[in-house]
């Protein structure tokens, strides 16, 4: 009788052993599974992948006809000059463009030259009235850029009218410089003179 309890308590001892064996590995790949979860949820490991995906809060580009969010509003609460509503044409561009007209002349030497240059200047943007904003609030900054131009700019070049394209594209490009430097973006389109006077 002795001899028939041994074979099943020995049975019962292997059985029990085999599912210790078995469950001390499912418990640890659980638990490793947890941390690493935990690990990726908090974005510690996994590249960042629940990281916020930043939301393009640049100046968007405004078509005729939509109502800009950021236009500056008329002295008097007035919509537009005159007092009436802004009126768009149908044709050309599909976007609004809005100007913007620095406050006083530009007045600088030429390079290597006893010749000064005199200007008057205003902007284009198609973008929302941000733009238009930034370039109030960075005129001094932009001024001081500007000036940097015309003295940088040699008196042959302004003699010639591809020489004055040249001059609007790094004018433009010297505003839009000073804006994405102060604010991420630039947005200013095209430079014009309104006036142009060389002694």
């Amino acid at each position: 009788m002795s001899a028939d309890k041994e074979p099943k308590e020995k049975k019962k001892k292997k059985g029990s052993g085999l599912m210790l064996k078995l469950a001390i590995p499912v418990v640890l790949l659980g638990a490793g599974g947890g941390g690493m979860y935990g690990l990726f949820a908090a974005g510690i490991i996994g590249g960042g992948a629940h990281e916020k995906i930043k939301e393009d809060n640049n100046p968007k580009l405004v078509r005729k006809g939509e109502e800009d969010p950021y236009a500056p509003k008329a002295e008097g609460g007035k919509e537009g000059e005159g007092g009436g509503a802004e009126v768009e044409g149908d044709g050309g561009s599909a976007y609004k463009t809005s100007y913007f007209t620095f406050s006083d002349e530009f007045t600088s030497n030429l390079k290597n030259s006893d010749a000064l240059v005199q200007i008057s200047l205003a902007c284009s943007t198609r973008r929302d009235g941000r733009v238009l904003m930034w370039l109030k609030k960075h005129e001094l900054a932009i001024r001081s850029a500007l000036l940097n131009v015309l003295a940088d700019t040699p008196e042959e070049d302004i003699g010639s009218l591809e020489g004055k394209e040249r001059l609007q594209k790094r004018l433009t490009a010297a505003i839009n410089q000073v804006l994405t430097k102060e604010e991420g973006f630039g947005g200013v389109d095209q430079v014009y003179f309104r006036s142009f006077l060389v002694q």
